[in-house]
């Protein structure tokens, strides 16, 4: 089997790529600056080279608030560009799968979200990923597999943890939301769970939720962040209204499957947080 990783030099795609390389599959891992998905050429050029079996598509903005105000080159990443990667994808007959978002929900439910809900995105940068599954599906109709998952987290780069360990070794207290609620994934989890999609006996079509189990809110999150770390600071929940940002977030975007055992499953958001410590210390 070959595998095309799109986006690999990103948080997500560093843990695909060793998860991959661990499982012994062949693999071509391309970075931004190796192939802009953007780029349609590009990917044309890139894919029918490689003839893969399976292409991971984990290049994404992933700038929430920054979309907001370039909606377009947000656009033109994680919409034009998911489809750019499928259209690439078919014309080899390969399969797709393409990594989504919680954020194409509004948040008003207070339940987690199974695949059939209505997606009805709040921010630009929720749009764009809408946009991005849409052109997925057209692109590919009957080869892919879209993802969503929620609040990734991992060793490969700028995440949520190591944002608050950083201002919890500077500072004597803390205020983080609890009125935003979803399900913190660890990458490292979630790059294992589409190693089993991408080399399943049976492929897993249309739209599947997959994310760390049990919800929890950024106060949350962050206080057993702080505990496990050892620092020295109190965390202080507040409201979405006292932390103000330019893209709206979702008050509610857990995430469940109503889908069967097909789809993975993955481990409690507190079990990926103790790995992530474990393999951030391991890195140092």
């Amino acid at each position: 089997m070959r595998l095309l990783i799109t986006g690999a030099a990103g948080m997500l795609g560093q843990d695909v790529a060793a998860a991959a390389t661990a499982a012994g599959i062949e693999t071509l891992a391309l970075s931004r600056g190796e192939l802009d998905i953007a780029d349609p050429g590009a990917v044309e050029d890139a894919v029918s080279r490689a003839r893969p079996h399976v292409v991971v598509n984990c290049a994404a903005w992933t700038d929430v608030d920054g979309a907001e105000s370039h909606d377009r080159d947000a656009l033109a990443v994680n919409g034009a560009g998911a489809g750019n990667v499928a259209r690439a994808a078919a014309g080899t007959d390969a399969w797709t799968i393409h990594v989504s978002s919680d954020y194409v929900f509004d948040g008003t439910k207070r339940e987690p979200y199974v695949e059939s809900d209505p997606a009805s995105p709040a921010s630009a940068y929720g749009r764009t990923k809408l946009a991005g599954e849409q052109e997925v599906a057209r692109a590919a109709p009957s080869a892919h597999t879209i993802v969503r998952t929620s609040w990734l987290f991992g060793a490969g780069g700028p995440c949520f943890p190591a944002t608050i360990m950083r201002l919890a070794a500077e500072r004597d207290e803390l205020n983080v939301v609890d009125d935003q609620v979803g399900c913190p994934t660890f990458t490292g989890h979630l790059a294992v769970a589409l190693l089993e999609l991408a080399t399943g006996a049976a492929a897993v079509a249309g739209t599947v939720h997959v994310a760390g189990g049990s919800p929890c809110s950024w106060y949350e999150f962050a206080r057993r962040i702080v505990e496990l770390s050892g620092l020295d600071c109190d965390v202080r929940p507040c409201t979405t209204a006292e932390m103000p940002r330019p893209a709206p977030r979702p008050a509610y975007s857990a995430l469940g499957t109503e889908r069967g055992d097909e789809v993975p499953r993955l481990p409690n958001w507190e079990l990926g947080l103790e790995r992530y410590l474990a393999v951030r210390a391991l890195a140092r």
